[in-house]
């Protein structure tokens, strides 16, 4: 039964057994650790791609990169 800060989640008999045999060849101690480590990277890299997509470019951001591009040679 899941601890009370689980949930049960059903997948294909399929994917499991292919995840388990990566789980295994990983040395994780179970399928279910496995899963939970490939969940939290996907989430992570959902994440950091929204929060690049959402970033907005303050006027000062701008003069901070034009002046590190004058620097380098790259802006008159």
């Amino acid at each position: 039964m899941a601890d009370a800060d689980e949930i049960s989640v059903s997948i294909p008999k399929d994917l499991a057994e292919k995840l388990r045999k990566r789980a295994e060849n990983a040395e994780f101690k179970s399928l279910s650790s496995y899963i939970i480590y490939i969940l939290r990277q996907v989430a992570s890299r959902i994440e950091t791609d929204e929060r690049a997509k959402n970033k907005i470019v303050t006027k000062e951001d701008e003069a901070k990169i034009k002046e590190k591009l004058r620097s380098l040679g790259y802006l008159e």
